[in-house]
């Protein structure tokens, strides 16, 4: 076995959710599911060329020469993990962190505040989730993250830049961050607008809980494009009715937010489903842009998920919507060849789901979806191009006909 690299290396951490649950419970036999577990981590590590370092309680960490083949590692072990087999209603998930620097190596093996540093970027994930600090991302290529801001891990002296990796098939959308203080670095910026004080200073609120900066907020539509074109936000979250004759100030607003600052994602909050208006919206592109009815905003989790999408170029379009728009007659229905399983995905693809949350949703395999995708990219005759291209056109297709 070769010796366990030196200088400067990428540790990886795994760390179980939820453990001290599954060993309260009688009904389990804890030690052949971290058994399970840990034969997971380890045959991800070894595919890789990672080391392990140890094995402690529900933690496993292990050391790589170089940062990419962690990340692989990192992506392998969690795909592993969703595939695996558990006990009837048990969900067995681990978060994992991936951080690069130079530890001291001595007769105990690795020693450093870069080992505090990657367990406190590993322990403020959830499961399902991985993060990486700027070190590592510095050192990789082609890889999809969310950047998460700065963030204060317990005990550190300096704030840490934390990312969550990203893969089209493994979950994407978290709450904020755990075991951390105030967010120090970027965020995502919004700008709100809405003529109700109340509800504007409720959704800012709920907003900055999870981690967004709201950077204006607007009564009118003349007010939110000043304040879109004076701070170019990330997203603007809009009402579609505002002063002064409430009918679709807001929507005129979202339009030309879309031409002028192309790289600021428009959200419209609407009371009710106005079909003809989320039409309108999506006129040119799906990306970007999200309709939502102003009960969601109950749900923080799911709209919080839904502002990030939208920031992020994305779509969110409320299920209501979705479904009015894709039920409507129309003479030279686009969708008539679909079975009715593969109208339930692209409904679900049309309100902003990956695969995998489709599959988790519908209660199918990753595979069953991507089947289901590539049979309506088929069906719907979209030219050969990324997959995250055709998936716009095909929600495009579903919702405008």
């Amino acid at each position: 076995m070769s010796s366990p690299p030196s200088g400067t290396v990428t540790f990886l951490l795994a760390d179980v959710e939820d453990s001290s649950g599954m060993q309260n419970d009688g009904l389990l036999d804890y030690p052949a599911i971290i058994g399970h577990i840990r034969s997971i981590l380890r045959a991800a590590v070894s595919a890789h060329g990672g080391h392990e370092v140890d094995a402690v309680g529900d933690e496993l960490l292990a050391v790589f020469a170089d940062a990419a083949p962690a990340v692989a590692a990192a992506f392998e072990a969690q795909r592993a993990m969703r595939d695996a087999e558990w006990p009837d209603g048990l969900n067995v998930r681990v978060r994992i962190g991936v951080h690069t620097g130079t530890p001291s190596i001595g007769v105990e093996g690795y020693t450093g505040i870069d080992l505090v540093r990657t367990s406190r970027i590993a322990n403020s994930g959830h499961g399902g989730q991985i993060l990486a600090s700027a070190a590592t991302m510095d050192l990789v290529d082609g890889i999809r993250s969310r950047d998460l801001g700065e963030h204060r891990l317990e005990r550190l002296p300096e704030p840490e830049h934390i990312y969550q990796l990203l893969a089209d098939d493994l979950a994407q959308d978290f709450p904020p961050l755990r075991n951390t203080s105030t967010t120090v670095g970027k965020s995502l910026r919004v700008v709100l607008a809405d003529d109700s004080v109340l509800l504007r200073e409720g959704v800012a609120r709920l907003l900055t809980e999870s981690g967004f900066e709201v950077v204006a907020q607007s009564g009118n539509a003349e007010d939110l494009l000043r304040h879109v074109g004076m701070h170019k936000p990330d997203v603007a979250v809009v009402d579609i009715r505002m002063p002064p004759t409430h009918t679709d100030e807001g929507l005129r607003a979202a339009r030309t937010i879309r031409e002028r600052f192309p790289g600021t994602g428009v959200l419209v909050l609407s009371q009710y489903v106005e079909s003809g208006y989320a039409l309108d919206l999506l006129a040119e592109s799906a990306e970007g842009v999200g309709y939502l009815l102003k009960d969601r905003v109950s749900d923080v989790e799911q709209f919080a998920s839904s502002v990030r999408r939208v920031a992020e170029g994305g779509s969110a379009l409320d299920p209501a919507v979705v479904s009015q728009l894709i039920g409507r007659q129309r003479a030279q229905d686009p969708l008539a060849e679909l079975t009715p399983r593969e109208r339930e995905v692209i409904e679900l693809m049309a309100e902003g789901r990956s695969n995998q949350a489709i599959a988790d949703r519908l209660f199918i395999t990753l595979r069953a979806v991507e089947k289901h995708v590539t049979s309506i990219f088929s069906k719907l005759d979209l030219p050969a191009s990324s997959d995250d291209h055709r998936r716009v056109l095909a929600v495009l297709v579903a919702l405008r006909g």
